[in-house]
């Protein structure tokens, strides 16, 4: 139970120089981990980042034994328990859980803001310090942390050659398709063809713009929620390679929902012909758009892809067209 009259947290400024030490090992020990898992990680599906990632936590272990060499030389074997969520103001990490899905772009600038909080870190706790063992090896390890984005560099020279880093980019680039092209394009399409029948047979049915939008909403709206469940349920990653299926389903989800809404919109246009001739270029300017997204992310040859979708959702339009206008 904390006192009511003790701090739950202390600023850096009044932390002891026992302290700065302590919570400077613990700092270290967590930054190494935190490498040592990405390139675990990473390992698999990129072994030149996941080895520079290795380099990285080896520097950092340095790093915790020469602040454990200076705290037991001055204060012996007992090291206080104090870590970052104890100070105000400190520098923070995210948690494990967090840091599972990031990207591999992601992941490199998440490393590169934790060498620049580091360095800071230690450049301001040495002007806290009194001895001057102590402040030297602050201020040697602040200059070591600015100097860690020159090392990552040397290491990734040394571990990433061209032939590696477009192998790696080959991947992430496939990741990403997987994970958000792929299923964006499927639910963009899904939304954008299924709902042209259900939409434009009540448009012709009632020549009521208001209905229509109701019923446009209504489609686009319930087939997004049912996309991305279903994406989402349909298949976890982890064997397929194609990613979380949080976003998977997100992606989808969305996409779906912005498909159908493209043409459902227009009717908020009190007109009905004026609202159904935007709505028809709507969906022919929606068509095209999914012909560029699969010939450009899908490699679908332009041809076939402007076959499979403006041919056939222009089919399902008339075939709309027809049963509202019977």
């Amino acid at each position: 139970m904390t006192l009511p009259f003790l701090p739950a947290r202390k600023r850096l400024s009044e932390l002891s120089e026992r302290e700065i030490l302590a919570l400077a090992i613990a700092s270290e020990e967590d930054d190494a981990r935190i490498y040592r898992n990405w390139a675990e990680t990473l390992r698999q599906d990129y072994p030149a980042t996941a080895a520079v990632f290795d380099g990285m936590s080896l520097e950092e272990d340095g790093h915790r034994r020469l602040l454990l060499d200076a705290f037991r030389a001055r204060f012996g074997e007992a090291i206080p328990v104090i870590r970052r969520e104890h100070v105000a103001g400190y520098l923070t990490r995210r948690p494990a859980w967090m840091m599972e899905n990031m990207s591999l772009e992601a992941i490199r600038g998440e490393a590169a803001g934790m060498e620049r909080d580091a360095a800071e870190f230690y450049a301001r706790a040495a002007q806290y310090s009194q001895d001057a063992g102590t402040r030297k090896l602050l201020g040697d390890l602040a200059a070591a942390e600015r100097g860690h984005e020159n090392r990552a560099h040397e290491l990734a020279t040394e571990h990433l050659d061209p032939a590696a880093r477009a192998d790696e980019d080959a991947v992430a680039h496939r990741e990403f398709v997987l994970t958000w092209v792929q299923p964006g394009l499927a639910g963009l399409m899904d939304g954008s063809v299924s709902t042209l029948a259900p939409i434009f047979a009540v448009a012709f049915a009632t020549q009521d713009p208001w209905t229509t939008f109701q019923v446009g909403v209504a489609a686009s709206l319930g087939a997004g929620i049912s996309m991305g469940f279903t994406e989402a349920a349909s298949d976890d990653g982890v064997v397929s390679g194609r990613g979380s299926p949080v976003k998977r389903g997100l992606a989808s989800g969305v996409m779906t929902a912005v498909g159908g809404m493209g043409h459902a919109l227009p009717y908020l246009i009190p007109d009905f012909w004026t609202a159904t001739t935007i709505a028809i270029l709507v969906v022919f300017v929606e068509l095209w758009a999914i012909a560029w997204i699969q010939n450009r992310w899908m490699q679908t040859p332009f041809w076939r892809a402007t076959l499979q979708v403006v041919v056939g959702g222009g089919l399902v339009l008339a075939v709309g067209i027809l049963i509202g206008s019977g």
